[in-house]
């Protein structure tokens, strides 16, 4: 039985779930009971199944709204950065000597922090255009093209609302590399991350991984937090290795779940 709570100010949901384990597919059932008032409540049934050729646009547009939301969250981390702390406050003290005029340098820090916004946002879809064009191409070739990979998603009244990807890591091959989580913004807080987490470790073990492996990136706080609760654990972070990456801080933590050995 699972059991969770999540939603905005304006939402309460009370759900509990069943699951009902299948093939070694991963294909599983869960029912949900969503309130949107504490007086009335509807039930809601989701179930985690393969991915199929005709979910590929779905698929796309999930991962990109998914990542978009994260715009606002690197401004902040951005704006967090000493050299852009010094930067805005060099600009305003500078102008404000010269001018000796307080609206002047009020617009020119508020053009900066628009401009970097922008920047910003244009560098984050081009990250995410990359994403797309490298084993989102062709997800059917990258994840079901042979055992040792599958990708799943979560259906709601036979929509896709949730992804997850599995493949072998690149770094070891007893390790499982789980990509690509995803879940549509109304579907949060419900467990369907923990349950495609879950379907990724079972699916691990029945293939003879060691252990599931995945990153993230410092805006992730959220997903960090819910990783953490399957299992997971931090075993290493580093800056990127480029000159946006060090500008921005840009840390990738890596996570583990090591499945214990049937001995």
């Amino acid at each position: 039985m699972t059991r969770g709570k999540a939603g905005s100010a304006w939402r309460r949901r009370c759900c509990e779930g069943r699951r009902r384990w299948g093939s070694p597919a991963g294909v599983s059932g869960f029912s949900l009971l969503l309130s949107a008032h504490p007086a009335q409540c509807v039930m809601m049934t989701y179930h985690i199944r393969e991915y199929r050729p005709g979910d590929y646009e779905t698929v796309r547009e999930l991962f990109a709204t998914g990542m978009s939301e994260y715009v606002p969250t690197l401004c902040i981390h951005m704006l967090k950065q000493p050299w852009v702390i010094l930067v805005l406050t060099c600009t305003f003290s500078l102008l404000l000597t010269s001018s000796k005029s307080l609206l002047l340098p009020i617009l020119a820090v508020t053009l900066l922090l628009a401009m970097g916004r922008q920047l910003l946002g244009y560098f984050w879809s081009m990250y995410i255009d990359r994403c797309l064009q490298e084993d989102l191409l062709d997800i059917q070739a990258t994840y079901l093209g042979h055992k040792g990979s599958c990708f799943w998603v979560a259906e709601v009244d036979d929509c896709v609302v949730a992804t997850v990807g599995a493949r072998p890591s690149e770094e070891h091959h007893k390790e499982l590399m789980l990509k690509r989580m995803s879940v549509r913004k109304d579907y949060r807080g419900l467990g369907i991350a923990k349950a495609l987490c879950k379907i990724v470790i079972c699916f691990a073990r029945e293939h003879g991984y060691c252990s599931v492996v995945l990153n993230t990136l410092m805006v992730q706080h959220e997903a960090r937090a819910m990783y953490e609760g399957v299992g997971f654990r931090k075993y290493h972070h580093y800056v990127l290795p480029t000159v946006y990456g060090r500008l921005a801080s840009c840390t990738v933590s890596k996570y583990r779940y090591d499945i214990p050995s049937a001995d």
